[in-house]
């Protein structure tokens, strides 16, 4: 029974993570049709893509016992595709200076993939010592994550607006970590469950915040539309007065 539970909690968070991983897709739409990065970071979808490469190895048979944590190595092999393609397509739209940060932050995360698999497969020789040696890294990699938009947080404190921070992501990061979180506990398992304990609380936070500041950022739209058309207007009546002279 407790296994089935497990397996059940497994797919439903899988179904949200898919959500999580995908919910970039509508901001990077519109990077593609601005061809432009503007205000967003690509630090979160960097500091995911090592997160999904990590507990994708620790998943695999080599450091766990047989396929006892599929689920986790199903979705996140699919947001190691996700995370990839993000980054791509935020380094091809990016200034020179945005460019330099992506590559700067992308190399130490080849760096630590490549170490911990290394070192893992062959310093290590038993499940017990792989899982907790990746799982470790594993762990500080995951809480950097759930971490990570706190700088996308201070900006929406700052500037009142949460026009970088959309809701869905909040919302399927709240979700996704919730049931990692139940995951983990039903199976014992640390690795899995610590790194949501941090997640559940920030992405609460994330969601307070843009109950907070949801209605300022609506409200300014419509003045900002105002003014333009009342520059239009200005410009229409001010070639009127000139033809008329």
């Amino acid at each position: 029974m407790g296994d089935r539970l497990r397996l059940a909690v497994g797919v439903i968070g899988n179904a949200a993570s898919l959500l999580l991983y995908a919910a970039p897709i509508l901001t990077f739409s519109r990077v593609i049709r601005k061809k432009s990065t503007e205000e967003f970071s690509c630090a979160p979808y960097i500091i995911a893509l090592l997160n999904c490469l990590l507990y994708t190895w620790y998943g695999l048979p080599v450091v766990s016992h047989g396929w006892e944590n599929f689920p986790v190595v199903s979705i996140n092999g699919l947001g190691i595709l996700l995370e990839f393609s993000f980054v791509v397509i935020y380094f091809w739209f990016a200034s020179a200076r945005g460019k330099m940060k992506v590559a700067v932050t992308v190399t130490p995360v080849i760096l630590v993939s490549c170490t911990t698999l290394i070192v893992s497969s062959f310093a290590f020789h038993d499940h017990r010592h792989r899982k907790l040696f990746v799982g470790s890294v594993g762990l500080v990699a995951s809480v950097a994550m759930y971490g990570s938009p706190l700088v996308v947080v201070k900006q929406v404190i700052l500037t009142k607006s949460v026009e970088f921070m959309p809701f869905y992501l909040s919302f399927f990061s709240f979700l996704a970590s919730s049931l990692w979180m139940a995951y983990g506990l039903l199976g014992h398992d640390l690795f899995l469950a610590a790194p949501n304990l941090v997640g559940c609380p920030l992405g609460i936070l994330q969601l307070i915040l843009y109950c907070k500041y949801r209605k300022r950022g609506i409200m300014e739209e419509p003045n900002k539309w105002d003014l333009e058309n009342n520059d239009e207007k200005s410009k229409h009546l001010q070639l009127a007065t000139n033809e008329s002279t």
